[in-house]
C-alpha cells in the first residue's frame, strides 16, 4: 500500500509523479492495483497492446526494509521497478531491479527493469482486471453511491 499517515501523502506524491512518466511512456496507470493474490501493487501500467508493469513505491529505506512482499509482484508483471525520491540511499535496493526516481511532478528512470515472463493466463486476466477496476474507479467519479456490483456476479 501507499503508505501511512505523512509517508502516505509522500507515497501518494511520487505515484503521481510515476503516472506522468507511465503515461509519457504509453502507459495508462491505476495507483493501489489489485492483483489476482489480493495484494496491492503501489502503480500498475498496461500500454494498449497489452504490456504490463508495476512500480513499488519506497519513501524511506526503512519502509523498503518493512516491507517484502515485493518479489511476489514480479509474477503478474513483464517489468518491474522501485521509485524512490531522489535522497534515497539507491544503493540499499537490489541492483537486478529497474529503478526510478520520482517526486510529486514526475519520475525518471535510473536503471531499466529486466524483463519478466508472464504467463499467458495471467496476462488475460490482469488486462480484464485492469478493464474493470479502471471502469468501476471511472464510474465512481460519475456516481459517489454505485451499485454493488458483486450482486451481479461481475
Amino acid at each position: 500500500m501507499l503508505g501511512e499517515g505523512n509517508n502516505r501523502s509522500r507515497a501518494l506524491g511520487l505515484a503521481r509523479g510515476v503516472a506522468r512518466l507511465l503515461g509519457a511512456m504509453g502507459y495508462g496507470s491505476l495507483p493501489e492495483f489489485v492483483l489476482g493474490c489480493g495484494r496491492r501493487a503501489d502503480v500498475f501500467g498496461m500500454t494498449g497492446r497489452g504490456a504490463l508493469i508495476i512500480v513499488e513505491i519506497k519513501t524511506s529505506l526503512a519502509d523498503f526494509r518493512a516491507d517484502q512482499k515485493w518479489p511476489e509482484y514480479e509474477s503478474y508483471c513483464d517489468q518491474f521497478y522501485f521509485a524512490v525520491p531522489a535522497e534515497f540511499p539507491m544503493a540499499e535496493l537490489p541492483a537486478d531491479r529497474g529503478l526510478m526516481a520520482a517526486d510529486a511532478y514526475g519520475a525518471a528512470i535510473l536503471r531499466e527493469a529486466p524483463p519478466l515472463v508472464l504467463a499467458p493466463a495471467r496476462r488475460r486476466a490482469l488486462v480484464l482486471d485492469f478493464g474493470f477496476q479502471a471502469s468501476c474507479r471511472l464510474g465512481r467519479l460519475n456516481d459517489p453511491n454505485p451499485p454493488d456490483l458483486s450482486l451481479s456476479g461481475a
